[in-house]
């Protein structure tokens, strides 16, 4: 499995900061109709359920926005994924189809407010490092260059790769994916961490064929 630390402020910055990694053979697919049946049902529930304003009320997401004022940037304006999903979801847009690993990443996100980095793992270089980023270059999945300089911040050998914002093109998931690398972001030692592991593990299994499964949490 992939190594991944976690840099030292961490521990000042964030000390009840967590991540849970899974790390699996795939087999990406597009058009996973079972999956989006079960996708389609979470969203009508989230729909009728939540409101807009209660979305940064969510414990996993008021955590990770006080993470990002700490590390000195504006949740409102660098919106978390897992907070920028749910507002798509509650204002009635739904969700984008990928495929069926990102698809499934998505729907763990929405349904327990954790942001997720997804990653094709062939594509990282070496060990992994978890810190706060300077000004560095980052393309964005969707968003071209990215202002990160003060996000929380995925580093490789080759440099940053992924954020709680926006993962990066250079280690997006594609067709030609075989390793996938999850990695659950917990900002506030929020119990349901375990949870939202364990169903990211029962999705890849029946959606992605996931194989030769590997499991970690990491803590600061």
């Amino acid at each position: 499995m992939i190594q991944l630390k976690t840099e030292k402020r961490w521990k000042e910055i964030c000390p009840g900061l967590s991540l849970a990694c899974i790390e699996a053979d795939v087999q990406v697919k597009n058009g996973q109709e079972e999956l989006w049946v079960e996708i389609e049902a979470a969203l009508s529930e989230l729909g009728n359920n939540l409101n807009i304003e209660d979305i940064s009320k969510i414990p996993a997401i008021a955590s990770s926005r006080k993470a990002y004022k700490t590390c000195g940037k504006d949740p409102a304006r660098y919106r978390l994924s897992s907070e920028a999903l749910l507002r798509r979801v509650v204002s009635g847009k739904g969700l984008y189809r990928i495929n069926n690993v990102v698809d499934q990443l998505n729907l763990v996100s929405v349904t327990t407010g954790f942001s997720i980095g997804g990653y094709d793992a062939g594509k990282i270089q070496g060990d992994v490092s978890f810190g706060v980023a300077g000004d560095e270059p980052y393309t964005g999945i969707g968003r071209g260059a990215l202002n990160i300089e003060g996000l929380p911040v995925f580093r490789d050998n080759l440099g940053a790769f992924g954020t709680p914002t926006s993962d990066s093109e250079r280690t997006s998931v594609n067709e030609n994916t075989q390793r996938f690398l999850m990695i659950i972001i917990n900002f506030g030692n929020d119990p349901g961490l375990a949870e939202a592991q364990q169903k990211a593990v029962g999705l890849l299994e029946k959606y992605c064929v996931a194989k030769n499964i590997e499991q970690t949490v990491i803590t600061c």
